[in-house]
């Protein structure tokens, strides 16, 4: 159909343009190990270093143009995370084919857990037609739940469209039906996290 025809063109765009982001961290991180270099010189004084006299006016103008957050080094996922905090992920729960009834009442809870998520039901599609239905609703993200006879044991996390795709096994768990007396109603407020100290580049 032309829906899909245009589906089609679109994922093969973003596709070809992630690899040419991709393709030029490599560049961007040369470039910036010579305007490294070229400031490390000029504050000691020293000579700038043979091998990059060449691009040395085109170096000092872009090195005087930049301010502390243009001088350093960006990735394609700091460009993907860069308005984190304007607009809220969306997140799409579901499970594993043919859930049980306990993982059913598990992903609800997983539901829960994470703000603005949307539980829907898993049916007979496949991988493939999940993730492409999920990037055409516009979710962020994907979590998938599942079991082994019965028992979550497995969450899988990815990020759409491209990833990172992330699997976590799960032992014991217990849900809050499983809890002797019965939990209270859970809240479903988002959570308020406050992170102090978090000063280097993994935390």
């Amino acid at each position: 159909s032309i829906n899909e025809a245009a589906s089609r063109r679109r994922q093969t765009r973003l596709r070809r343009e992630y690899l040419y982001r991709k393709s030029l961290e490599g560049r961007a991180k040369v470039s910036y190990e010579h305007k490294r270099t070229i400031r490390e010189a000029l504050a000691a004084g020293k000579p700038i270093p043979t091998e990059i006299r060449a691009t040395y006016d085109r170096l000092k103008a872009q090195i005087d143009a930049e301010d502390d957050r243009t001088k350093e080094v960006h990735s394609r996922v700091d460009d993907e995370y860069g308005d984190a905090g304007l607009e809220d992920p969306r997140v799409c729960v579901t499970t594993s084919r043919d859930p049980s009834s306990r993982l059913k009442q598990f992903v609800k809870e997983i539901k829960l857990l994470i703000p603005n998520s949307t539980r829907i039901n898993r049916g007979n599609n496949r991988v493939d037609e999940l993730v492409a239905s999920c990037r055409d609703a516009h979710f962020t993200d994907l979590v998938v739940v599942q079991e082994t006879r019965g028992e979550p044991d497995g969450l899988v996390i990815s990020h759409l469209p491209y990833g990172p795709t992330a699997f976590f096994s799960l032992s014991n768990t217990v849900m809050r039906h499983d809890i002797e007396g019965g939990a209270a109603p859970m809240s479903e407020a988002y959570p308020h996290i406050i992170l102090n100290n978090f000063n280097s580049n993994i935390g």
